[in-house]
């Protein structure tokens, strides 16, 4: 069945885009919590509009993006922490640390679901955390902690 989803749904699609569902899932998910509609000729004329509308805003958004990725791509950023014995941390360095941290850098405010770490960091020393801004950007930081008073 196709539709034209209303809403970003995870793992189907983003706002606007035509998708191929199964008639079960549009019945009785999409179509009820208002994510999509029935992608028939009368409709997809009146999206026409909009969904060129949304592609000058992604373009624009995408423009955006790129510039802030090469704002962050090799930057170094320092953190203070107290520091036992194996340089282990008392603590951790947490994804919404490196965000605050680096939002304070480069002026402009960073997501901390942005960040991708596996687990908090824990050990002193220099490493490296990759941003996800879109799928195609992904600039990567430096993170140095290093002993002293937090």
């Amino acid at each position: 069945m196709k539709v034209i989803l209303l809403k970003d749904v995870s793992g189907k699609g983003k706002a606007g885009e035509i998708k191929e569902v199964a008639k079960g899932y549009a019945r009785n998910f999409l179509l009820p919590q208002g994510l999509a509609s029935l992608a028939t000729p009368m409709v997809m004329k009146q999206f026409e509009p909009r969904l060129r509308k949304e592609g000058i805003k992604e373009s624009l958004d995408q423009a955006k993006l790129a510039k802030l990725a090469e704002q962050i791509n090799g930057r170094e950023i320092h953190f203070q922490a107290h520091v036992g014995a194996d340089d282990r941390l008392f603590g951790s360095i947490t994804a919404a640390d490196i965000a605050k941290e680096l939002s304070q850098v480069i002026g402009s405010s960073i997501d901390k679901r942005k960040i991708d770490m596996d687990k908090p960091l824990r050990q002193a020393g220099s490493h490296e955390v990759t941003i996800k801004l879109a799928k195609d950007l992904e600039p990567r930081i430096t993170v140095v902690i290093e002993s002293g008073k937090a």
